[in-house]
């Protein structure tokens, strides 16, 4: 059982070096190719199962596994508010609006009141006739 334990690790130990080897630097993750190569000589088992997990960039080919790259900004929070929108009008511009509604709220007031002072006289010689 020893032997077998020994030549799996040693089997894993070879296809970490080769992978190490052939792989491109950019896809290298965390410290140089030729520190991961020692790491995996001096640690064989320990070495090669760092290596697999943490050491290599996996493509997009083959199982995906969702990991975050270097660039990549983190994903967003869904359990955060999103931002409210802003305004991108001008300090005159927002003052203007603001002007134009109050006016047009002050209108909107004299036509109510102006109804209301027409319409009662009306109703009550309508209801006298």
């Amino acid at each position: 059982m020893p032997f077998l334990f020994s030549l799996l690790v040693i089997a894993l130990m070879i296809g970490a070096l080769i992978d190490i080897i052939t792989r491109d630097n950019v896809l290298v993750k965390h410290l140089p190719k030729m520190v991961w190569i020692i790491i995996v000589i001096l640690l064989p088992l320990v070495g090669s199962l760092l290596w697999f997990a943490i050491g290599r960039e996996y493509g997009e080919a083959g199982i995906p596994i969702p990991r975050m790259r270097r660039s990549e900004r983190p994903p967003a929070r869904t359990d955060v508010r999103p931002a409210p929108p802003t305004d991108t009008r001008t300090t005159e511009q927002q003052i203007a609006d603001l002007d134009r509604e109050i006016e047009e709220w002050r209108l909107r007031q004299e036509i109510e009141k102006r109804r209301r002072d027409g319409e009662a006289p009306t109703g009550s010689a309508e209801a006298g006739a």
